[in-house]
C-alpha cells in the first residue's frame, strides 16, 4: 500500500481541496499538543546533559549538545509521535468507519480507487503537517531547553549560543526534516491502512485505531535508528 501510495500521488487527477482540509485538519489537532510536549524534551535533555558537562568540565558545550539532541532526535519524534496519535486514529477510525458501512466497497464498485481518492489526500497532509510541525516543535524545544539552562542551571546565555553556532550545521536542520516527512508518510499509510482493513464490525474500528498507533510507534524508533545510523556515517561532524 505504501508503494501504491507513492505511485498515485503523482497521478491525476490531483486533489488540493481534500489535502487542504485534511491538512488543517492534522494542523489544528496536533500543533498545541506538540508545542506542550517539546518544553519538557528540550528541558529533561538540556537539564541531563547540562549535569553531565559540568561533572566532565564541559559546560561551554551544554548548548550544542542540548540544541543538536533537540532537533535531530526529539524534534522528529515528538512531532510524529503527536500526529500519530492525534491525527493518525482519527483518520483510521474515520476509514474504519467508512469500510463497515461498505462505503469502500460502494466507491470500488463505481470505479474510484480509494486509496487514490481517500488515502493519498491524508497521507500527503500528513507528511506537510509533519515538515511544518517539526519545525514549529525544534524552536519550542530550543527555547525551552535555553530558559532552563539559563535559569535554572545559571548557564552563560552568550557560551549556550556560541557552542551551538561551533558544533552545528545545516544538515543536522536537513536530517530532522527528512526525518519528520517520513514519519509523516509512515503514520499516514499505517493508520490508512488499519483503517480500510477493520475486523468484527464497529468494534474491530476501535481495535485498528489501537493497532495503528502501537504499530507506528515500533516502526517510528526502528526508522529513526536506520536514518541516524547513516546520517553520522555519511555526514562528518562540523570542523572534523
Amino acid at each position: 500500500m505504501a508503494l501504491d501510495v507513492l505511485v498515485l500521488m503523482f497521478r491525476r487527477p490531483f486533489q488540493p481541496r481534500e489535502i487542504v482540509q485534511q491538512f488543517w485538519f492534522v494542523a489544528s489537532v496536533s500543533i498545541l499538543p506538540a508545542a506542550l510536549v517539546a518544553i519538557p524534551f528540550g528541558a529533561v535533555i538540556t537539564l541531563q546533559l547540562g549535569s553531565l558537562t559540568a561533572q566532565i568540565g564541559a559546560a561551554s558545550f551544554n548548548g550544542a549538545a542540548s540544541v543538536l539532541a533537540v532537533i535531530q532526535q526529539a524534534s522528529p519524534i515528538v512531532t510524529t509521535l503527536v500526529i500519530s496519535g492525534a491525527a493518525g486514529s482519527a483518520i483510521c477510525a474515520d476509514l474504519g468507519a467508512r469500510t463497515i458501512r461498505e462505503e469502500i466497497a460502494a466507491m470500488q464498485v463505481l470505479g474510484v480507487d480509494p486509496v487514490h481518492r481517500l488515502v493519498v489526500p491524508r497521507v500527503v497532509a500528513a507528511m506537510l503537517a509533519a515538515v511544518l510541525l517539526n519545525g514549529m516543535v525544534s524552536v519550542v524545544g530550543v527555547s525551552g531547553g535555553y530558559f532552563f539552562n539559563v535559569i535554572v542551571q545559571d548557564g552563560t546565555p552568550g557560551a549556550y549560543l556560541a557552542s551551538f553556532s561551533a558544533l552545528a550545521q545545516l544538515p543536522d536542520l536537513v536530517v530532522s526534516e527528512l526525518k519528520a516527512l517520513i514519519f509523516g508518510f509512515l503514520a499516514g499509510v499505517v493508520a490508512a491502512f488499519r483503517g480500510l482493513n477493520p475486523r468484527g464490525g464497529p468494534k474491530g474500528v476501535g481495535d485498528v485505531v489501537n493497532q495503528s498507533v502501537v504499530i507506528t510507534f515500533l516502526l517510528l524508533f526502528f526508522v529513526n535508528f536506520v536514518i541516524t545510523a547513516l546520517y553520522l556515517q555519511l555526514v562528518p561532524a562540523k570542523g572534523s
